[in-house]
């Protein structure tokens, strides 16, 4: 195995899925800035997820619609604005105003 690959600052961190308001205790390196007292008492580095195997529907069984950050208008607003995007028709317009 190669020496001197992998980050020397795993920690114990805290993972919250905010869909479903499950928590567990896991190793990471990965950057935070907030933190949050575990069940045992301590203060841990919080790491926010959308999805995890408590939400994920291949974990529940369940179909769930998960849109926490609007991603869906924020891609018709985006694509809206390009050349692909729907263009009103001139008939459209002149109703609109009437």
């Amino acid at each position: 195995m190669k020496k001197d690959i992998h980050p020397d600052n795993y920690r114990m961190v805290v993972f919250k899925d905010f869909s479903s308001g499950d928590s567990f205790l896991g190793r990471s390196c990965a950057p935070s800035r907030d933190t949050i007292t575990w069940e045992d008492g301590n203060e841990y580095p919080l790491i926010k997820l959308e999805i995890s195997s408590y939400s994920h529907p291949f974990f529940t069984g369940k179909m769930k619609f998960v849109d926490t950050a609007g991603r869906i208008d924020k891609f018709n607003k985006k694509f809206a604005k390009t050349r692909f995007g729907k263009k009103k028709k001139q008939g459209e317009e002149a109703k609109k105003d009437n």
